[in-house]
């Protein structure tokens, strides 16, 4: 009885799909690319430096626990009172800067105990070594917010555009003087002046 031969299965075509799937999958995979957070870390100061004597009503601090709860200027806030305590610290206007000129465009309560001119304003953040990220972050996006709508408020004042505008006008036309010169007068009226501290054990 003749031996019957095994056909063959033809491999060839496996090793093309297989290769086509491959392809498939690297062009629709989607890649997750860590996204990080934006910020200009301070300058070193020069050798010698001597920071200067800041007044207690000048700094406005705001302390994170490890329970994630806000601590600002000794009082227990929400996240969502954080930015309108900040404007009104920023925006305070109760004395001169360094050279003794008032805040004129300061709207504030002129208040002698709090901030003396937005110059002169810091704002100090402190956080626990055991709080969790998402606060933190929260409390820097409302400080930046806070900076954010004073400039806006004072960009429509002086020049009928909010900040964000002028920015956003400034970086569609780079070599437009004008609109240099007014973003940077917006930035040094409102300087952002935010200071993170070491964390608490």
């Amino acid at each position: 009885m003749a031996r019957r031969e095994t056909p063959e299965i033809n491999a060839g075509s496996m090793a093309d799909i297989a290769f086509l799937l491959l392809i498939f999958f690297l062009v629709t995979t989607t890649m997750d690319i860590d996204s990080g957070i934006a910020r200009k870390l301070p300058e070193k100061p020069p050798p010698g430096y001597e920071p200067p004597i800041l007044k207690e009503k000048n700094v406005f601090e705001v302390n994170i626990n490890r329970n994630n709860q806000f601590l600002v200027e000794g009082e227990y806030m929400n996240i969502d009172q954080i930015r309108e305590a900040a404007k009104k610290f920023i925006n305070n206007g109760g004395g001169t800067d360094e050279d003794g000129n008032e805040c004129t465009w300061c709207t504030g309560d002129r208040d002698p105990r709090s901030s003396d001119h937005p110059a002169k304003a810091i704002i100090s953040i402190q956080s626990d070594r055991a709080t969790n990220y998402g606060p933190f972050i929260a409390v820097q996006n409302e400080l930046e917010a806070a900076y954010t709508e004073l400039r806006d408020e004072l960009g429509l004042k002086l020049y009928g555009r909010s900040y964000t505008e002028l920015v956003k006008a400034l970086q569609n036309d780079k070599k437009n003087e004008d609109l240099k010169e007014k973003v940077e007068n917006i930035k040094n009226k409102y300087p952002q002046i935010i200071s993170e501290a070491e964390p608490t054990q």
